[in-house]
């Protein structure tokens, strides 16, 4: 058995996440208290009681989710469990790096709420959007956005999530455009996200110059687990490439499907979920069904993962 722990991203928090995790393991405490020292915001009182609107702010959401995922996924590693590989959608990338010992809890925490408030801040309210396309290949995906953008409306591929799944991000006018045009082609269903702004698209640039200013300050080390990347879907060793690859995943698309893929290739078999929800754990059922995952966000889960894959329970 290979086992690969996966970390999602936005989308994915809820009011109370970790907080059983946090009263059952109280050690785990310390996470919470360092980073709020860090970043100088009540981030447990956020994620444990909300609002969820406060909570859904992409610079409280992307702490919060990295703190309720390192903690599940340290109890996983403190009860036996030892991962292969790491990957993370999105923001779930530094949390996969913080597990691998690329980056500390603390800084990891400080950087993605710094990367949520330039994300934020890079395009006003209002004028981005992301939308989700059933049913078309990538390829025909990207020559509709490319036609949308070649009339002036910034519109790109953002997640190639699963078969048949695929997110694209840019313009309100341009995601609109390219919505109708992707059903006029022969796209299932257009779905509109709810989302603060056009993520993994070029309207991100000003966002990712910002990050490639703190990526240069923080300490990173070479990661003790292999991770898959992002963007390229492969795994990344060196510090320099990683910084690189984490200032480039801002405005590339998330190559999730491919990366699950690669963890396949690579013998993995069972993947767990660390953190709220089991959106990952979705997303690779429609790209594997032969593989085994388990989602792990309170003790009742982290328990029954435990029990399955390591024969005991805590």
């Amino acid at each position: 058995m290979k086992v690969a722990f996966i970390f999602p991203g936005q989308g994915s928090q809820a009011v109370g996440m970790a907080k059983d995790l946090v009263e059952n393991f109280p050690k785990y405490e310390h996470y919470l208290t360092t980073a709020e020292k860090a970043m100088n915001i009540p981030i447990s009182k956020i994620m444990f009681e909300g609002p969820l609107e406060e909570l859904t702010k992409t610079y409280h959401a992307q702490p919060a989710l990295l703190l309720s995922s390192t903690i599940a996924a340290s109890l996983l590693m403190e009860h036996g469990l030892q991962p292969d590989y790491v990957a993370g959608h999105s923001l779930g990338e530094y949390s996969a790096l913080v597990m691998a010992g690329v980056l500390s809890v603390q800084d990891g925490a400080t950087i993605v709420h710094k990367r949520g408030k330039y994300m934020n801040e890079a395009v006003p309210a209002g004028e981005g959007a992301m939308a989700a396309i059933l049913g078309m290949q990538a390829a025909d995906l990207e020559k509709v956005t490319d036609e949308i953008t070649a009339q002036g409306h910034a519109v790109q591929v953002a997640n190639l999530n699963c078969p048949g799944q695929i997110v694209i991000s840019g313009t309100s006018e341009g995601v609109a455009n390219a919505s109708i045009l992707a059903k006029e082609q022969g796209a299932k269903r257009a779905i509109p996200l709810t989302v603060s702004g056009p993520f993994h698209s070029s309207l991100m640039r000003p966002a990712a110059s910002k990050l490639a200013v703190e990526l240069a300050m923080v300490s990173v080390r070479a990661p003790k687990v292999p991770v898959i990347a992002n963007v390229t879907a492969q795994p990344v060793e060196q510090e320099q490439e990683i910084r690189n690859l984490l200032i480039e995943q801002v405005t590339a698309p998330v190559r999730w499907e491919e990366s699950v893929r690669t963890m396949i290739d690579l013998g993995v078999d069972t993947f767990v979920e660390c953190g709220p929800g089991n959106v990952l754990s979705g997303l690779i059922k429609k790209i594997d069904k032969s593989v085994t995952t388990y989602s792990v966000f309170d003790t009742i889960s982290l328990n029954r993962a435990l029990y399955h894959l390591k024969g005991d329970s805590q």
